[in-house]
């Protein structure tokens, strides 16, 4: 089983770039890259409850995916 954020899914459908993320989260660029990319082997709950309030997700089902 595999978890993934469907974040640059999200960002597309919200009309918002990274960079946008990046200074409403107050996160470093590399580590929304690496959340939209997949590439992080975990996921910080603090982090992603910083881009959840960002992107105004209430279900956790719209950004992330249980493969």
């Amino acid at each position: 089983m595999e978890l993934k954020m469907k974040l640059k899914e999200v960002l597309l459908k919200k009309e918002m770039s990274q960079k946008d993320l990046v200074e409403l989260t107050g996160l470093r660029p590399n580590t929304i890259s690496e959340m939209a990319n997949n590439s992080r082997q975990t996921i910080n709950r603090e982090h992603a409850a910083k881009v959840l309030k960002a992107l105004e997700i209430e279900d956790f089902n719209e950004i992330f995916e249980i493969k």
